[in-house]
C-alpha cells in the first residue's frame, strides 16, 4: 500500500513535536495541518482537538511524529516521541523524520493493531508531498461543502484525492487562529505561525462598515421605492423611461450599489467574488467618470465643444440637403419617377428645415446642456456614455424619421406581390382558390400593377439610402453601448488576482519531483496552476444590463430588405417602436 502524506513547506524546519492532521482513509492520504511543540499537556491538546473538530467538522487528530534532528540526541528523541503513540493512539502512526543535514528524509508508518491479513515486508511506502499551506487555503479549488466529515453515510464531495486536501485545509482555517506568540497551553507552527495576519486600519474599517452598509441599503431601498411608485408607470414617464439608455443605466448602477453595501454576508466564493468584482467594476467607473469630469471642466473645453457643435449640425444638414437634391436628379444615371422624386425631395427637404430652425432654438442653451452632461459623468462614465449616446439619438432623429418614411414607403409596392398572386389564382393566404375576374377587375389590377411596379425604384433608392444613414448611426450607438457593457461586466478583481496572485484562481494541481533515490520516499512538490485570463473572463464576468442585438445577421438582413425596422441597439424584451 502507498500512503501519501501532504506535509506543509512551512514546517520543515521547526522543532520536533506531534503531527497534528486529518487521515482520509478512501485515498490512503495523511493531510497534515500543523506540527504540535513540546511542551505540552496532553490533556489540553485533546481539549483543543476537540474544540477544532467541533468547529471545522473536521476529524482532526495526532497523526504522528515530527523529528527534526538538529542538536537533539537521536536515540533518546527517537524513544521519546514512540512513548506518545500510547498517549494519542492513531492508525496508521506516521513517522517522519528530517536529519541533521536536512537533505534526507524517512518517512515510516507503524501499525499498532494486527492486520487482518500478514503483510509482506517493505509493502507500506510512504510518498511525501510537500504544499504551500497558504496557497492552497486561498485557492478557490474547493469542493462542495457536503462531505462525509458532516453527515454519516454522504455521498463525497469529490471522488479525488487533492479534493480532499483543499477542502481539509480550508475548513480547518479556525487551527491557523493562533500562533507561537499566543500565551496558551499549546504551541503550533503553521502558515500564520510567526502571527496571525492583522491590521488595525483594516480592523476598524470591518468594524464599521456594518452601520454604515445598514445605512445606505436603507437609502437605497428608499431611492428604489420612489423609483417604483406609479407616478413613473405613467405613459410619458414609463415611455422614456423604457427608450432611454440614461434610465436602463442607472437603474443596473442601483442593482449594483445594492448589492454592494447589502448587509446579508456572502454564502459562499462565488458570491464573494461577485461582490468584489462588482465593488472594483463601480470603483473603476467612479474613477473614469471624474477623470472625464477633469478633463471637460478644464481650459473651458466645454465652451469649445459648444462652440463646434452647432456648425457641424449645419454641415450635416447642409449635407443632407445635398444628398436630397442629387436624388431629385438622375442620381448614378437611374431613371426616376419624376412625379414621386419631386414629391419625396421636397418632404425631406421640409424635414431638414424644420431641424436645422429646431438647432438654432436650442443654440443658447448648448453650452449648459454640455456642461450638465459632463457633470452625469461623477456617476460613472457608463452614465456619461449611455447619455451621449442619447443625445445622439436626439440629435439624429430626423435621420430616424427619414428611415421609417422610407421603410413605409417601401412596404406600398409589396403589393405587387399580392397582385400577382390574386393573378395567378392565389390568394394573400398562400391558398390555391378558383377565382372568375371580369374585365374591369382585371384592369383595375393590371394598372395597379404597372403603377407599383414603375414607382419600385424611386421608392427603393430613397429607401436604401436613408438605411444606410440610420445603420450608420445604429453602429455608433452599438459601440458606445458595448464600450458600457465592457465596463459593466469587466471582472476587475478577478484579472487582478489572476495578474497578482494566480495561485487565487486555481484550475488545477501539478507536481514537481524533489527527489526520487532507491531506499528513501518519493518527494513531490504540489504546485497550483491558474486559470487562464479567457476562462478567468468567462467564469467570473458580471452580468449586464444586455445591449446585444436580439436578431441574427440572417434575420437583421432579411429585415433590411423586406423593409422591416430595425429598432436601437440597446433593447427590452418588451420594448416596442
Amino acid at each position: 500500500m502507498v500512503l501519501k502524506a501532504f506535509f506543509p513547506t512551512c514546517c520543515v524546519s521547526v522543532d520536533s513535536g506531534l503531527l497534528v492532521g486529518r487521515w482520509v482513509p478512501e485515498h490512503s492520504s495523511a493531510v497534515v495541518l500543523a506540527v504540535l511543540h513540546f511542551p505540552f499537556i496532553p490533556i489540553q491538546v485533546k481539549q483543543l482537538l476537540a474544540q477544532v473538530r467541533q468547529a471545522s467538522q473536521v476529524g482532526v487528530a495526532v497523526l504522528g511524529t515530527w523529528c527534526h534532528c538538529r542538536q537533539e540526541p537521536e536515540d533518546s528523541l527517537g524513544r521519546f516521541l514512540e512513548g506518545l503513540g500510547a498517549v494519542f493512539p492513531h492508525e496508521p502512526w506516521l513517522q517522519l523524520r528530517r536529519e541533521r543535514g536536512g537533505t534526507f528524509w524517512s518517512c515510516a508508518v507503524t501499525h499498532r493493531q494486527a492486520p487482518a491479513a500478514p503483510r509482506a515486508p517493505g509493502e507500506d511506502q510512504v510518498m511525501l508531498i510537500f504544499y504551500d499551506q497558504r496557497q492552497v487555503l486561498l485557492s478557490q479549488l474547493h469542493p462542495p461543502t457536503v462531505l462525509p466529515d458532516r453527515q454519516a453515510g454522504a455521498t463525497p464531495a469529490s471522488t479525488g484525492g487533492l479534493a480532499a486536501v483543499f477542502d481539509t485545509v480550508a475548513r480547518s482555517e479556525v487551527l491557523f487562529h493562533s500562533d507561537r506568540f499566543d500565551e496558551g497551553p499549546v504551541r503550533l507552527s503553521h502558515w500564520q505561525s510567526e502571527g496571525v495576519e492583522a491590521s488595525i486600519l483594516a480592523e476598524l474599517a470591518r468594524r464599521a462598515s456594518g452601520p454604515v452598509c445598514l445605512l445606505l441599503a436603507s437609502l437605497l431601498s428608499l431611492v428604489s421605492a420612489v423609483g417604483a411608485c406609479r407616478v413613473f408607470r405613467l405613459w410619458p414617464l414609463s415611455f422614456l423611461g423604457s427608450k432611454l439608455s440614461t434610465c436602463e443605466q442607472l437603474r443596473h448602477r442601483l442593482e449594483h450599489l445594492t448589492l454592494i453595501f447589502s448587509t446579508r454576508k456572502a454564502e459562499n466564493s462565488a458570491q464573494l467574488m461577485r461582490k468584489a468584482n462588482t465593488v472594483a467594476s463601480v470603483l473603476l467607473d467612479v474613477a473614469l467618470g471624474l477623470a472625464l469630469l477633469s478633463w471637460l471642466h478644464g481650459r473651458s473645453r466645454i465652451g469649445h465643444l459648444a462652440d463646434a457643435l452647432i456648425p457641424v449640425a449645419d454641415h450635416v444638414a447642409e449635407e443632407l440637403q445635398h444628398l436630397l437634391q442629387w436624388l431629385m436628379g438622375a442620381p448614378a444615371g437611374l431613371k426616376m419617377n419624376r412625379a414621386l422624386d419631386q414629391v419625396l425631395g421636397r418632404f425631406f427637404l421640409y424635414h431638414i428645415h424644420l431641424w436645422i430652425s429646431y438647432i438654432h432654438l436650442m443654440s443658447p442653451f448648448v453650452e449648459h446642456i454640455l456642461w450638465h452632461v459632463g457633470l452625469s459623468a461623477c456617476l460613472g462614465l457608463t452614465v456619461a456614455l449611455s447619455l451621449l449616446s442619447d443625445i445622439i439619438a436626439l440629435l439624429t432623429f430626423h435621420i430616424y424619421c427619414f428611415y421609417v418614411y422610407g421603410a413605409v414607403l417601401l412596404k406600398i409596392p409589396h403589393g405587387l406581390s399580392s397582385l400577382w398572386r390574386l393573378s395567378g389564382g392565389r390568394n394573400a393566404r398562400q391558398r390555391v382558390d378558383s377565382c372568375s375576374y371580369d374585365l374591369d377587375q382585371l384592369f383595375i389590377g393590371t394598372l395597379l400593377f404597372t403603377i407599383l411596379l414603375f414607382l419600385l425604384p424611386t421608392t427603393a433608392l430613397y429607401y436604401l439610402v436613408f438605411t444606410l444613414l440610420r445603420l450608420l448611426v445604429v453602429a455608433v450607438q452599438g459601440l458606445i453601448h458595448l464600450l458600457v457593457d465592457l465596463i459593466n461586466s469587466l471582472p476587475l478583481y478577478s484579472l487582478g488576482l489572476r495578474l497578482c496572485r494566480p495561485y487565487r484562481l486555481a484550475a488545477g494541481v501539478k507536481f514537481r519531483v524533489l527527489q526520487h533515490e532507491a531506499g528513501r520516499p518519493l518527494r513531490l512538490l504540489m504546485q497550483i496552476n491558474p486559470l487562464s485570463y479567457s476562462r478567468v473572463m468567462h467564469t467570473y464576468r458580471l452580468p449586464s444590463c444586455g445591449c446585444h442585438p436580439k436578431d441574427s445577421w440572417g434575420a437583421l438582413c432579411r429585415k433590411l430588405f423586406f423593409g422591416e425596422l430595425i429598432y436601437p441597439w440597446r433593447q427590452r424584451g418588451d420594448k416596442q417602436d
